[in-house]
């Protein structure tokens, strides 16, 4: 059996980090999204997979070459147009002889997954297809499926209305297929929004008489990660999964609680406490008197200085975060470089849920602590600080002393403008002279 994993898509949610790389390869406990699913299908004992690129498709094939590192057989197919998951699937047809597993590549899964799923398709006389589904809190927010009364899947609704769903079951991104479904997808009209969905080719199989059963997967087995701070539950996941290890320097004076990943290159410095779940990656220098808290991953060749407290973050490769700096659950993308005392404000003041841009809509992040997303080659000056929820795009630079209320837009600068009043110091005879200085 092969494997299809789908990663054309740019996504345009995760803004600014997906200016500069695609999605499928940010980094949650120092591994690319995509990675965990190829390591999911190895698991499941597949072996040979076809990624269809689109979107940066020479990075996705930089990364992982031919597989062979991984233990696996990589082909790569381009997608000439985002025209739509169907679309994306009918390309792999000239290269598919037989069934098929075929995944969403932003998705997180664990270990088996993807084993659940093959194994109900191979248990039941093989149906024309198996999905993954996963129970949900709030159904309007996915693609739920409806079952008939012997436990079937009859269609999938795509983002029913609030307390209309037919289910709590959401189309977990995770299928294994006959050759039937390139037929179906061949039949299936475009949608409105232009292109050929995946899931009404499902719903034709089974509204023709075909059977499409449903596999239940963990609901702590399956992460969708869409938006930026997805990325940090993400990292969390991520981190409770991994297997630790303390390979690099970490001098007399530095302490570790919890399970923490120092890799072979790293150096941690006298002062540094660290709280697990962390990872710290190849060449990153930590410390002194520096505090790292669970939930933080730390990439390749960064830099954390003396005093700096990090919590619940995403700090990537390259990146310097300056001293006496704050950075708490927040993502810094690649090469950022932080002036002394840069502050990540994480909190409102009455404490409720904090809203970030999303392709030019304020959404509701659910949560109440979120700092700020920075894009790669981001800089600061010193007392830099970001309000919750801020945005910064790549390559751009905020000045000293600057309260970044807003999103601030790529290849920009932000500076903050000031009158200086500068009075000398009365004399003798009580005279007194005023200078102005404007910068």
């Amino acid at each position: 059996m092969k494997a299809v994993l789908l990663v054309a898509g740019a996504g345009e949610r995760l803004q600014p980090l997906t200016a500069t790389r695609p999605k499928h390869l940010l980094k949650v406990a120092g591994k690319p999204l995509m990675q965990f699913s190829l390591e999911a299908l190895k698991h499941a004992g597949i072996t040979e997979i076809v990624l269809i690129t689109h979107y940066r498709a020479e990075d996705i094939e930089h990364c992982f070459g031919d597989g062979s590192e991984l233990g696996l057989k990589l082909s790569y197919v381009r997608q000439p147009q985002i025209l739509g998951t169907g679309n994306a699937a009918a390309i792999a047809e000239p290269f598919i002889d037989e069934e098929f597993v075929l995944i969403y590549g932003d998705l997180l899964f664990g270990q088996d997954t993807i084993k659940v799923v093959v194994d109900k398709f191979k248990n039941n006389n093989q149906p024309a297809a198996v999905m993954g589904v996963v129970a949900v809190d709030h159904p309007e927010n996915y693609g739920i499926i409806e079952q008939t009364t012997k436990g079937a899947v009859k269609r999938i609704v795509e983002k029913p209305e609030a307390g209309k769903a037919p289910s709590n079951l959401a189309n977990a991104g995770v299928y294994v297929f006959t050759q039937e479904i390139f037929d179906k997808i061949r039949q299936t009209k475009t949608s409105i929004r232009g292109e050929v969905e995946l899931t009404d080719a499902i719903t034709m199989l089974a509204e023709q008489g075909q059977t499409v059963l449903s596999a239940e997967l963990s609901k702590e087995d399956w992460f969708d990660v869409g938006r930026p701070w997805d990325l940090l539950d993400a990292n969390l996941w991520a981190l409770k999964r991994i297997k630790h290890c303390v390979l690099g320097k970490v001098e007399e004076g530095a302490h570790l609680n919890g399970v923490v990943s120092v890799a072979a290159s790293a150096h941690i410095r006298s002062g540094a406490y660290i709280e697990g779940p962390v990872f710290i990656d190849e060449q990153a220098d930590i410390g002194p008197n520096c505090y790292i808290r669970s939930g933080t991953s730390i990439g390749k060749k960064t830099r954390v200085g003396n005093a700096v407290e990090i919590k619940n973050s995403i700090i990537m490769d390259g990146t310097h975060v300056g001293h006496l700096s704050y950075v708490g659950d927040s993502i810094l993308g690649e090469n950022c470089n932080l002036g002394a005392g840069t502050i990540t404000a994480n909190l409102r003041f009455d404490k409720n849920n904090i809203k970030m841009k999303i392709k030019d809509k304020h959404t509701d992040t659910g949560r109440h602590k979120l700092g700020a997303i920075l894009g790669d080659n981001v800089q600061t000056g010193i007392s830099t600080l970001f309000m919750p929820g801020i945005k910064v795009g790549t390559n751009t630079w905020v000045g000293a002393n600057v309260m970044v209320q807003q999103d601030l837009p790529a290849n920009s600068t932000a500076q903050l403008k000031q009158t200086i009043e500068i009075k000398q110091k009365p004399t003798n005879n009580n005279s007194q002279k005023t200078t102005h200085n404007t910068s």
